[in-house]
């Protein structure tokens, strides 16, 4: 089983092209250290996708 954390950003950490749109918050799942997805819009979002990948290999 992969351990798969949420990482939360927020303020200027936030990509240009997402505050730009008004979010000033997003997320990213991590494994090991490292981002293993694009920033996230919402939690629930990185929830869900954090509890598929966690029940798949990741490549480390």
């Amino acid at each position: 089983m992969t351990k798969v954390q949420i990482m939360s950003v927020v303020g200027s950490a936030v990509p240009a092209q997402l505050r730009e749109r008004g979010l000033l918050a997003c997320w990213y799942l991590m494994h090991n250290g490292e981002p293993v997805s694009g920033p996230l819009l919402s939690l629930p979002v990185a929830q869900a996708l954090s509890q598929q990948l966690e029940h798949r290999p990741l490549n480390s």
